[in-house]
């Protein structure tokens, strides 16, 4: 099932019996489902499967970094999954990405391939604390830059770096955007963070949403809230 929400939820849960459990409480008609590097750990493909035969498209979340024939691997195994997205660092250069990218050639219906350009749980302080030479604004745009030119799909960026990738790099750039917070959210662990309808306005194609919807007493209500508010503005 294909759906057209720009909503992808985080299962982001230690064991596969949590991730399955809130599974069954949403629509696949409402969103996707991401499955990052806790959850596949534990879990492994088999939670791929369980939740594409319940009918979601899942972006596997494990940020690929490494040198390019293991990246080029690690993505055909990815798209040999049948995922509907899967992300690689940007950092790790313009040879990885185009050997990821080259990957998936033989394949009849690829997953979206992103590149992740800068955490959004990094400040600026400590970006330079890390060696970077300028703030994550900046190298945002450089490496989404970078990632456009070796033909990624799109970025992973704050929502509040949306805007000016999006008049960078073109309409047909796909921007996922995680940070996502409704008004009345704790922050957690995320510094760049906007409101579901802002980061649309500033230009993302996909919100990826987690404690706002898992942690919710009902989540596919929250879901649907959401879905909602982004239908009235």
């Amino acid at each position: 099932m294909t759906t057209s929400s720009p909503v992808v939820v985080a299962l982001d849960f230690p064991t596969a019996a949590q991730a399955l459990e809130l599974a069954r409480q949403l629509s696949p008609q409402d969103c996707r489902l991401k499955i990052g590097k806790e959850l596949f750990t534990q879990a492994g493909p088999s939670l791929v499967e369980a939740v594409q035969d319940m009918g979601f498209d899942v972006f596997l979340d494990l940020k690929f970094h490494d040198i390019p024939n293991t990246v080029a691997a690690a993505v055909t195994s990815a798209a040999r999954m049948g995922v509907w997205m899967v992300n690689v660092h940007a950092s790790g250069g313009r040879k990885m990405m185009q050997a990821a990218r080259d990957a998936l050639l033989p394949f009849e219906k690829p997953p979206l391939l992103i590149a992740v350009t800068i955490l959004t749980s990094l400040s600026d302080e400590e970006l330079f604390e890390i060696g970077y030479m300028a703030g994550a604004g900046t190298m945002v745009e450089n490496l989404a830059s970078l990632a456009q030119q070796c033909g990624m799909d799109g970025v992973v960026c704050s929502a509040q770096e949306a805007s000016v990738i999006r008049q960078a790099q073109g309409a047909d750039f796909k921007l996922v955007t995680p940070g996502i917070r409704l008004p009345e959210s704790a922050k957690d662990d995320q510094t760049r963070i906007l409101t579901p309808e802002a980061a649309v306005a500033a230009g993302s194609d996909y919100l990826v949403i987690g404690r706002p919807i898992t942690r919710a007493d009902d989540p596919q209500a929250a879901l649907s809230h959401i879905l909602k508010r982004l239908s009235s503005q």
